[in-house]
């Protein structure tokens, strides 16, 4: 087998996200778009067209629907992306987000998607198997789609894992337990994922910080929890850092967790400190915000974010 160099992200439902700004926008009411742009998207799809920004070697794989794939296949022939996905009949899921730029809020029509079956399951765990392989990081993000037990993601984990490659996880809910289960390298739930996770309120940095060590003293190397416009705390088990983002103007959070996924894994691909990963993640993830679209068209809008990054201490 090759060298382990490459990154893989897993997508098994992937999405393409339709985005409309409409202005002071009512429910039961006639509203006007303004500006809208149609993206190839999914969690692990997002990630992967970031960390092409970087020039690492990026394969895709997951699930997407035959009668709609051209879009996927343009992006990925655009990006450089090495195209691994199962083949699956029908639709890829299409979601509608209607942004207010009035109140900053964001609304969500998600369409139904696929729904793989069994033997299309099982190829699908098979490749990123054989991909793994000559991998150095595995990104498995997003959501599921219908009928696909939690469980393959802790089989994911575990294939990976077993072929040497670090395990990168960004879901929640089930499939977020069966990851954990699964013990990955890496997991990013937001506050409210992990205090679903651990089934009880977390009150404070102390509470937070409390499930993340012992995370970290189930194998779990490393952890990051986003708490939103607050920023995010991180730890890789001796180092515990709490970044705070830049002050931007929001446009919408789509893609900004995603943002900060990209950025930690293109910091470790690029061999950065966890304090200089952060630093790009957090970034990565504010310039995101600030505008509309799953993926950042330049990384030198974020670039000049990095220096506002703050580190605050961590009050316990």
């Amino acid at each position: 087998m090759s060298v382990k160099k490459h990154i893989v992200t897993v997508t098994m439902n992937p999405a393409i996200d339709l985005a409309c700004m409409v202005p002071d926008f009512t429910a039961g009411k006639v509203n006007r778009v303004t500006q809208y742009q149609t993206d190839a998207a999914g969690k692990g799809v997002n990630i992967a067209v970031l960390l092409r920004k970087f020039d690492l070697p990026v394969i895709v794989t997951g699930f997407l629907g035959l009668e709609n794939a051209g879009i996927f296949e343009k992006l990925f022939t655009e990006k450089g992306l090495v195209d691994e996905f199962v083949r699956v009949p029908g639709e890829t899921r299409i979601g509608i987000k209607v942004l207010d730029p009035g109140t900053e809020l964001t609304t969500d029509i998600n369409f139904p998607g696929l729904s793989p079956d069994g033997d299309q399951v099982e190829e699908l765990i098979n490749k990123v198997g054989q991909l793994a392989e000559c991998a150095s990081i595995v990104v498995v993000a997003g959501s599921l789609p219908s009928g696909v037990s939690p469980d393959v993601v802790g089989r994911l984990v575990a294939v990976i894992k077993n072929k040497g490659a670090k395990a990168v996880v960004d879901t929640s809910g089930p499939a977020l337990v069966s990851a954990i289960k699964a013990v990955p390298w890496l997991v990013k739930p937001n506050d409210d994922e992990l205090s679903e996770l651990v089934d009880r309120p977390l009150e404070d940095h102390r509470d937070i910080l409390d499930e993340m060590r012992n995370m970290n003293r189930s194998g779990i190397a490393n952890v990051a929890v986003s708490l939103g416009a607050r920023g995010a705390l991180f730890t890789d088990g001796e180092e515990e850092l709490l970044a705070k983002p830049p002050k931007i103007e929001p446009v919408s959070t789509v893609g900004a967790g995603d943002a900060m996924i990209g950025g930690l894994v293109a910091g470790v691909a690029l061999g950065l400190s966890l304090k200089e990963r952060v630093r790009l993640a957090t970034s990565l993830s504010a310039a995101t915000v600030a505008h509309a679209g799953p993926s950042l068209e330049r990384l030198d809008v974020a670039k000049d974010l990095e220096e506002q990054v703050i580190f605050e201490a961590i009050s316990l």
